[in-house]
């Protein structure tokens, strides 16, 4: 059998599957049949979305959206947030009240602070709601780092007896803050000196902070497996319309360069998160600034930058050598996708 007969017979099992691979203007569909084959069993995503119900739940799917599983089912909460511990044996998140809409800006300080196993199982409640805003897991899934924003502080809490092992001021960081993997820094989105909406790294021995982008940034993370890359979305007032659209980027944590991941005319990207190994980049896509119910796609990193479609001129004026994919577009939303490479039992 010929290599193009073989490509169509994946592409119509994706098509029979519900994964929608391309839009106009990307790579051709058999080069995103190819990358979905790719990441098909490479670990797992975490990420919440909208039930039935109408509540949000956390959800697992292998990276290509198969094997999906349900893993909180709880109709009078919505959980959020979701992210492994370093060795994927167990996530952190928040829970709230059903009813109290999920603030893309806000979530990390909502509801109550929880914590289960990888697979959804024997949660446990850290906090009354609002405790521990922005917990965010240590390296070896021993603390968390949480953001205390009236009081001007980033606390490192011991996670089992919550005494304080840390503390330093919070340097401008407002919200979604993160541990980068190897303990040394925080990022974290930031008003600093004058410049609004951008995003910081603060070093934890020295307490040093460094501006890694200019203006209307927000949604940072670490690489996971460099701590020194972040991850993180900015908007450019006049890319295709006065508002303009939010594209995916990187930084190298001294501040000193910064690139483009990917862009997409008529989209927002948010939520980006690496693989495990940074050879793949998870996002969400919202067709509404700052909206949770919205669809995922992954690329991989080196075929970035990537910019679709190919006649979105504004942005491939900055960006001349950008690419126009693949693009392996997921058929279900998902917000703040997260990503392990361990394997994650299926609850009995």
């Amino acid at each position: 059998m010929t290599k193009r007969p073989l490509c169509r017979l994946l592409l119509l099992f994706v098509v029979m599957s519900g994964i929608e691979t391309v839009e106009a203007g990307e790579a051709t569909p058999e080069e995103s049949v190819r990358l979905g084959h790719e990441i098909a069993g490479q670990g797992w995503i975490l990420y919440s979305a909208r039930t039935e119900a109408g509540d949000y739940d956390l959800f697992l799917s292998r990276p290509d959206g198969s094997q999906v599983r349900n893993i909180t089912r709880t109709p009078q909460f919505s959980e959020f947030g979701g992210r492994f511990s370093a060795d994927g044996d167990r996530i952190l998140y928040r829970r709230g009240n059903r009813n109290e809409p999920i603030n893309h800006d806000l979530w990390g300080a909502m509801g109550n602070p929880m914590i289960a196993k990888a697979d959804g199982t024997d949660p446990q409640v850290l906090g009354a709601a609002g405790e521990l805003p922005w917990a965010s897991w240590s390296p070896n899934g021993q603390q968390v780092a949480c953001l205390y924003k009236r009081e001007g502080k980033i606390r490192i809490l011991d996670l089992r007896t919550r005494k304080m092992i840390q503390e330093l001021p919070r340097q401008g960081i407002f919200q979604q803050m993160f541990w980068s993997s190897d303990g040394s820094r925080l990022c974290g989105t930031a008003n600093l000196s004058g410049q609004d909406w951008n995003i910081l790294s603060v070093d934890l021995k020295t307490g040093k902070p460094t501006l890694l982008s200019r203006n209307l940034n927000c949604t940072p993370d670490w690489f996971q497996d460099d701590p020194n890359r972040v991850i993180y979305s900015n908007r450019t007032p006049g890319l295709a319309t006065d508002y303009g659209w939010t594209m995916l980027m990187q930084a190298s944590a001294d501040g000193r360069e910064r690139a483009l991941i990917y862009g997409e005319r008529g989209k927002h990207i948010y939520y980006g998160c690496t693989s495990p190994d940074d050879r793949y980049v998870i996002f969400s896509f919202p067709e509404n600034d700052g909206g949770t119910d919205a669809r995922m796609a992954i690329v991989r990193l080196a075929d970035t930058p990537i910019i679709v479609p190919e006649d979105y001129r504004e942005l491939k004026t900055l960006y001349p050598k950008a690419k126009a994919g693949p693009v392996f577009r997921l058929s279900q939303a998902g917000f703040e996708p997260h990503w392990t490479y361990a394997d994650v039992p299926k609850n009995p």
